[in-house]
């Protein structure tokens, strides 16, 4: 572990102040928002896929994939459009678990790039956010499927 710059009697000083004046965070209201935003994102989740499977005739297995492919259209045209950051500042976490949240990071960035071209600034910079979470998706998913094999086997597969 690094250690500490020893900070002068003005610094230590100023921190406290800052410390002091600085707002109290309303840490329960901040997770209900998230829980009933994220419901609610999960909620029309389900919903899309009940329309899925009983209007468009997908089996259940098979109504995911455009269920969230919706998911993230609705979210890249919220972002778009200005209205998803606005829905996420109150929210939280609530918009940036669920599929939205990746679709909205990978659009704000294109959104925010645009001005550098196509290739250049919206191809090159529109997954440096979602980049990560790709990488360790990926891999996370690589381990547990290495620990469900070792634990059931190859042949548990």
């Amino acid at each position: 572990m690094p250690k500490r710059k020893k900070l002068t009697t003005a610094q230590q000083d100023y921190a406290n102040t800052a410390k002091a004046l600085e707002p109290k965070r309303p840490v329960v209201k901040n997770v209900l928002m998230a829980f009933v935003v994220g419901g609610l994102i999960c909620t029309l989740g389900q919903i899309l896929q009940f329309i899925f499977i009983n209007y468009f005739g997908f089996e259940e297995s098979q109504a995911g994939n455009p269920t969230a492919a919706v998911l993230i259209i609705i979210s890249a045209l919220l972002t778009g459009l200005g209205i998803y950051d606005h829905i996420a500042q109150r929210a939280g976490a609530g918009t940036a678990v669920p599929i939205t949240g990746f679709a909205n990071s990978i659009a704000s960035a294109a959104i925010e790039h645009r001005s550098e071209g196509y290739v250049l600034g919206v191809g090159a910079n529109m997954f440096k956010v979602a980049g990560s979470v790709i990488v360790f998706g990926v891999f996370s998913a690589f381990v547990v499927a290495i620990i469900k094999i070792l634990i059931n086997g190859v042949g548990g597969l």
